[in-house]
């Protein structure tokens, strides 16, 4: 009698793993996907505006340089969203498990479009009080992208089939680049528009005239776009139903799994009883967890922890890198808006050259190589491209080879994206059990953010250079830029080598990798049947 009642609570999840890609899959994508295009947009804009709002709020008269973020307030504007993600993706992760996918999903999306307005009118009777604002209001902001993190994931994977799962998965989160490509293109046309309307001479020139007063304008429109893609989908999220695995198996709710997935697949199914398996009597992080899933969960998150630490360094302060090597003319020769233009012109350069493309190369190839074998790729180029670019440092700054070090500088991007970046956030979603699933991809994802902490603070200090007098205005000296991007070769190195505890997922159904059904039997027949029904 158990094992008839296991049989039944297989077939619902049967049918979605040998179920045809549909077009409610790629509504699914789009729907998801755009909370991601927002999460990217939200986190990586501030790279763009950070140094006009150096110039607005910080620039002393008669300073031979335009004025700069202190090195406390750029640390906080910078990282003070990594660390409400973080906790918004224990939390939220968390939530998604005890009361279902659905009923978090919109919560998230709300908090995101509400604290991105607010964001663009962060108020203070100084600069002080603004960037405190800014910072209250990105925290939140980052809370609700935390979110998103593990219920996009979570949602996409218990809906796609076992053939196509990862490049749906891999779809969502592809849309990052998407986001950060048009935090690019919003911040050029916007700063475009402004310097035609109101011109201004480099700092050089008129220190005063080179930061019009319509320019704090321009940081509060470029981060306040980031409310409209999330806005327009909110209506669409509220109506996805509840994923049938987490009815099925978590719910224990037979007729309302069925109800479900005949919304998804337009096909009518009885209702089915729901068995309790003694596979998942235990608990999280119990012994039994541990033995069947430890190595997994210290995999997923050692190497989202490890290569969030690269991948946001770079991702910051491109700008920094880009100054470094002399790709940025210097700040006095450029208004505040100049400045902002060719700031984002050389980062949307690189999204679409190198970020973009990575991650729909993984989206293409993910389900026909698998994700352990693009995650050492990525890891391996990343570290081969930033050993070029660390030991010949010297050469790459020389005005002549600036267009090669973008180049492998774009690798770098290519190759994290086509690679761990992408591969970190689509496993965690396909190994763990339903009732779990949600809140170890929140904590595999929380680690990352840890990472990505570090990244954005230690790289901020670290490289500066190592001579103080050559340092930005407030920074101790650092190990300089060469030294830096070693480090992150290590770090990849390392990532590398974590990699070899995460499974290997491709083709398999959830329940294959979680063990939730390793007591079952005759699934391979049970599987035929249902293939023959569809």
């Amino acid at each position: 009698m158990a094992n008839d009642q296991d049989q039944t609570q297989l077939e619902v999840l049967t049918m979605l793993d040998a179920a045809k890609t549909q077009f409610y899959h790629f509504r699914a994508v789009v729907i998801s996907g755009m909370g991601f295009f927002t999460d990217s947009y939200d986190l990586f804009c501030i790279s763009l505006v950070t140094k006009l709002l150096g110039r607005i709020y910080y620039t002393v008269p008669g300073s031979p340089k335009p004025g700069s973020l202190p090195p406390n307030v750029a640390a906080a504007v910078n990282g003070v969203a990594l660390c409400g993600t973080l906790a918004g993706q224990l939390f939220f992760g968390w939530l998604g498990d005890k009361l279902g996918r659905k009923c978090v999903y919109g919560i998230t999306l709300m908090l995101m479009v509400g604290c991105s307005l607010c964001c663009g009118l962060s108020f203070g009777s100084s600069p002080t009080s603004v960037m405190a604002t800014l910072c209250f209001f990105r925290f939140w902001l980052g809370f609700g992208i935390g979110g998103d993190y593990p219920l996009s994931a979570t949602i996409m994977a218990e809906y796609s089939n076992k053939k196509t799962r990862g490049a749906f998965i891999a779809a969502v989160f592809a849309m990052q680049g998407f986001g950060i490509l048009a935090g690019g293109m919003v911040a050029i046309i916007v700063s475009t528009i402004f310097r035609v309307l109101y011109p201004a001479q480099p700092y050089s020139v008129n220190p005063t005239g080179s930061i019009p007063a319509e320019a704090d304008y321009v940081w509060r429109i470029i981060l306040m776009f980031g409310a409209l893609p999330a806005a327009l989908t909110y209506y669409w999220r509220r109506k996805m139903p509840e994923t049938p695995r987490y009815t099925a198996l978590v719910a224990k709710d037979g007729a309302k799994a069925c109800e479900d997935m005949s919304k998804v697949l337009n096909v009518d199914i009885k209702e089915q009883k729901v068995g309790q398996s003694k596979a998942t009597s235990f608990g999280l992080f119990s012994k039994e967890f541990m033995r069947r899933h430890g190595l997994h969960l210290l995999g997923t998150a050692a190497c989202w922890f490890l290569l969030d630490i690269a991948y946001y360094s770079q991702n910051l302060f491109q700008k920094d890198i880009f100054s470094a090597v002399g790709w940025l003319p210097s700040a006095k020769s450029m208004s505040a808006l100049d400045e902002l233009f060719k700031i984002a012109r050389a980062q949307t350069l690189i999204a679409l050259c190198g970020t973009v493309p990575g991650y729909w190369v993984t989206v293409f190839l993910i389900d026909r190589i698998g994700r352990f074998l693009i995650q050492l790729i990525g890891f391996f180029f990343m570290t081969v491209f930033m050993f070029v670019l660390a030991f010949g440092y010297q050469h790459w700054i020389q005005p002549e080879n600036n267009i090669g070090f973008i180049v492998i500088y774009g690798l770098t991007f290519f190759f994290a994206n086509f690679g761990p970046n992408s591969t970190t956030f689509v496993v965690p979603a396909e190994i763990f059990p339903a009732r779990f699933r949600s809140t170890c991809h929140g904590i595999s994802a929380a680690f990352g953010k840890a990472g990505a902490i570090v990244g954005a603070f230690g790289f901020l200090y670290a490289s500066q250079n190592q001579d103080k007098a050559k340092t930005d205005a407030g920074f101790p000296a650092g190990i300089g830029m060469k030294n830096s991007l070693l480090v992150l070769a290590v770090i990849n190195i390392i990532g590398l080598l974590f990699t070899f505890l995460v499974p290997e997922s491709k083709g398999k159904s959830l329940e294959e990798m979680s063990r939730e059904n390793e007591e079952q039997e005759h699934v391979g027949d049970l599987e035929n049947q249902v293939k023959a029904i569809v």
